[in-house]
């Protein structure tokens, strides 16, 4: 029996994933094998020596503490691409909220008094205030084409907009997905000096803190829009608001509402509605739920941040996993102490992810807990685990 803390409410779609006979879901739970989680913050919290791994139902994972977990073995799970349709619904309505002055209008509208005629004057009135543009003929540049970034791209050329990209690291997935409309840009700085609009999709890393900061900002042409809907602190948002005060940026559309920028008038701040609907809510909770169980019962891993993909179809034997530093003959080592065992390797799948490696071993015999012990001997190794062979569901 696998249990599981959930630290978030998970979509129920996504628990039936996990069947009641194997799996024991709970908020409360002492020593679980795994962990799932939305939008807590784990950085604090004293993670269990008894956790496997970790499973975020989204796709940012800057509230989990991945680099700790990598140096304990633990991969860590997310979705991209699960909440990419919701996202990409949000940033069209942020364009279409900003081009056309929907928010400062709607309010307009709101404070009128008077019914009738009189509130028809009103309304004919104060309109020439709102006038806004349409969105074909513009240019939007979006930086970023995983998940999202295309779906945006390949939807604001389909509304008739020019559409310029930039991603140095695109995969080639996402590049048989991005319509050959999109033109590429030659640098970050070519495609924010071409555009009308521009809309960020990438993590929250240290090279991407602060991306769009005073200086590329100054490269814009006037009446620029940004839209932000990736992370707050992509967006160095001191200087954005400068940008706004002197009429340089058009507009700022953010999902990430700070106190400044709720209160300055040139922001079209939301309440981080990005993923949230409950199509994406559901998809997300069924992917990490499916490639959780995955890990679980047969080591596979699929869509981790920290470890490669490693994907080795189940036999009828007994199967080991070894997550260990990326070093030289680490193979070699763990094949030794298999075969000290007098153990015959039915099949093997060995890959690795910048420092780390991973290792699907299918075995002809089961592995005696002697030999897991000298395999987590062996200098560099982080995790092994014997799995046994196929269960049942």
């Amino acid at each position: 029996m696998y249990k599981i803390l959930t630290l978030n409410n998970i979509s129920v779609v996504g628990l039936r994933r996990l069947p009641r006979q194997l799996y024991e879901v709970a908020s409360e739970i002492g020593h679980p094998d795994a962990i799932m989680l939305r939008s807590y913050n784990m950085h604090d919290m004293e993670i269990p020596e008894t956790v496997q791994g970790v499973a975020r139902a989204g796709a940012g994972v800057n509230n989990i503490p991945v680099e700790a977990l990598t140096k304990r073995g633990i991969p860590v799970f997310n979705a991209p691409g699960a909440n990419a349709n919701a996202v990409k619904e949000l940033v069209i309505a942020g364009m279409l909220l900003a081009a056309r002055n929907l928010c400062p209008g709607w309010q307009y509208v709101r404070e009128l008094e008077g019914a009738g005629p009189e509130l028809n004057k009103l309304v004919e009135s104060g309109k020439k205030k709102y006038v806004g543009f349409e969105l074909p003929s513009r240019t939007l540049g979006v930086i970023g084409l995983g998940a999202i970034g295309v779906q945006v791209a390949n939807t604001a050329l389909s509304l008739g907009m020019r559409v310029i990209g930039y991603d140095p690291q695109i995969t080639v997935r996402r590049a048989w997905e991005l319509s050959s409309g999109v033109e590429q840009a030659r640098n970050l700085d070519d495609l924010i000096s071409r555009s009308d609009m521009i809309t960020v999709h990438v993590p929250l890393v240290d090279a991407t803190r602060g991306l769009i900061d005073d200086e590329r900002l100054s490269l814009t042409p006037p009446g620029t829009i940004l839209l932000n809907f990736s992370r707050g602190e992509i967006v160095d948002e001191k200087a954005a608001l400068a940008a706004l005060d002197s009429g340089h940026l058009g507009a700022y559309v953010t999902d990430f509402p700070t106190r400044d920028a709720i209160d300055h008038a040139g922001v079209i701040a939301l309440p981080h509605l990005g993923a949230s609907t409950n199509e994406a809510e559901e998809n997300c909770a069924v992917m990490v739920a499916n490639n959780l169980r995955a890990y679980l019962e047969d080591g596979v891993i699929r869509h981790s941040v920290n470890f490669p993909e490693s994907d080795l179809p189940r036999m009828d034997a007994h199967r080991i996993t070894i997550a260990n530093a990326n070093v030289p003959n680490m193979v070699g080592q763990i094949s030794t102490a298999l075969a000290d065992a007098g153990l015959n390797i039915a099949d093997l799948l060995n890959k690795s992810l910048g420092d780390i490696a991973y290792t699907i071993v299918d075995l002809d015999g089961a592995v005696p807990e002697a030999t897991m012990d000298t395999m987590r001997n062996i200098k560099g190794v982080l995790r092994v685990r014997n799995l046994g062979q196929p269960l049942e569901a």
